[in-house]
């Protein structure tokens, strides 16, 4: 499993994205910002400072 971003709920503050050490976050052509699942080690740093609770671990 890895961590998702609702994007309906994501202000693109960008805050999570320098908190991956893997760099699975990036900001879309949409300006909002998603997680490769490929590369998320589900280290919850980004979770930790999402500052509108829109990042949730996949089911």
């Amino acid at each position: 499993m890895a961590y998702f971003i609702e994007a309906e709920d994501c202000i693109a503050c960008g805050a999570c994205e320098p908190e991956c050490p893997e760099g699975a976050i990036h900001e879309t052509d949409d300006g909002v910002y998603a997680i490769d699942p490929d590369k998320c080690t589900e280290d919850a740093n980004c979770v930790e400072v999402c500052p509108v609770d829109c990042i949730h671990l996949a089911e």
